[in-house]
Formats: structure tokens, sequence, C-alpha cells
């Protein structure tokens, strides 16, 4: 990767939470509030997009490899680091006010092991290019990778640091902690970077990483409209099928 690769990874969180710290208490929160759903539906409609159309078809390149397992795996990873980030992947913010030190921690754990695992294929992903010179039918493209990433994590930083905030944790606190949720996926791209990684195992790895995004992506169409109905606004459709298209021109 290069660095101006890792400063947009970086920085998207520290956008997202700095947005969030400026407008918190302020007449402007509401309204970013209510733009949150229309960025996490366009997110999660490109992360479907690109996993559908690029990342599956490279993990699933070789049938040897049994990468629907991985895959599979790292849905359920995903959903079990859920229950730990209270569902800021999502865009929830779940504030408890008055809670000690270790609520927040649970969440960063939940975060940051999916943030770690998510950089990792960023930092392969030359070396997998590489490998793949003559094979027609592997699309995998780090950059794709990297926006879609970087589209999941502003709304997710933004949640965080609302999340943070409301339940009591000082400026100082939530910052620390946003920082340390920046650095975990450039950290996992830099690991899959300077260590030399079997093949196989970065195929596992991607399959894991498709995996949990499945899971994000489908979970934030599901909740397009908030879980208050089955339906979809015309407006979230619209923001919906501009993600996927935009996904569609982008892995072709």
């Amino acid at each position: 990767m290069a660095l101006w690769q890792y400063f947009i990874l970086f920085s998207s969180v520290l956008v997202g939470g700095g947005i969030a710290q400026a407008l918190r208490g302020t007449a402007d929160e509401a309204r970013w509030r209510n733009y949150l759903p229309l960025l996490l539906s366009f997110s999660g409609a490109y992360l479907l997009g690109i996993a559908a159309m690029e990342l599956m078809p490279s993990v699933f390149g070789d049938p040897t490899l049994h990468s629907g397992v991985w895959l599979l795996g790292g849905f359920f990873v995903q959903l079990l680091l859920e229950g730990l980030s209270q569902g800021v992947e999502h865009g929830h913010v779940h504030a408890h006010e008055r809670e000690s030190y270790r609520y927040a921690i649970t969440v960063m754990v939940g975060l940051g092991i999916h943030a770690f695992l998510e950089g990792l294929p960023l930092g392969t992903a030359g070396a997998h290019a590489a490998e793949s010179v003559g094979h027609v039918h592997d699309h995998f493209d780090g950059n794709h990778l990297l926006v879609g990433i970087v589209l999941h994590k502003l709304p997710a930083a933004f949640a965080l640091g609302l999340l943070l905030r409301y339940s009591g944790y000082s400026q100082m606190f939530t910052w620390g902690c946003l920082l340390i949720f920046a650095a975990l996926s450039p950290l996992g791209a830099l690991l899959g970077e300077v260590v030399s990684i079997d093949p196989v195992w970065r195929n596992r790895v991607m399959a894991l990483v498709v995996g949990s995004f499945l899971h994000i992506s489908t979970t934030i169409l599901f909740e397009a409209d908030g879980g208050r109905s089955h339906g979809i606004s015309a407006r979230k459709l619209a923001v919906v099928v501009v993600g996927m298209l935009v996904a569609y021109f982008t892995a072709h």
C-alpha cells in the first residue's frame, strides 16, 4: 500500500469521530444523524456489491481451498463481535450513562478485532495481484476494498464518537479510543504487507473478511429504515441502487 492509502484509511476514522465531537449537543447534530442512515445504506450497498462482484470471485477462484467454510466463519465471528461492539458498525448508538471503562473497552475490543482483520487483505493485495497475473477471472483490486472500508469506517467512527461521549466518557478518553480505532486497520495492512503470508492463508483471511462484510452489509440494508417496518423508503432504495451501481462500474 502507498502512504496516501494508509493516510486515508487512518484519517477516515478521525473525520467521522471528529464530526461527532464537533456536533455533539449542537442544533446540527440531529440533522447529521438523519443523514447517517443514508450513508450507511450507501456503504452497505457498496460493500455488498464489491463482495459479490470482486471479492467473492477472487476468494472462490480455487475450489480446493474450501473458502466457503472460512466465509461462513467470518460471518459467524462478526456475529459474535457485534455482541461486544454494540452494533457500532451499523451506526447504532446505545449510550449508557455512568458506565465504567469496562463498557468502552468491550466495545473497542469488538471493533478493534474487526478493524485489524479487515486491514490484512489490503496489505496482501500487491502480492495477490503479482501471483494472479494471467488469471483473467481474478478481479481483486485493493483500491476497491480500501474504498469500501473507508465508507464503512466513516459512519462507524461517527457512531463510536457519539456513543462514548453520551456515555459520559471524557473528551480525552474518547479521542484516545478513536485514535486506537483509526490505527488498527492500517496496522493490519502493514502486517499483511511486511509479513510473508502463505497464499492459502491469504485466501482464508480474505474469506473471513468477506464473511464479515456480508454480515455488516446485509444487516445495514435490513435495517435501512430503522427497523420500524419491513419496507424501505424510496430515498433509501435509491441510495442502495446507486451504491450497487457504483460497485458494479468500479469492479468492471
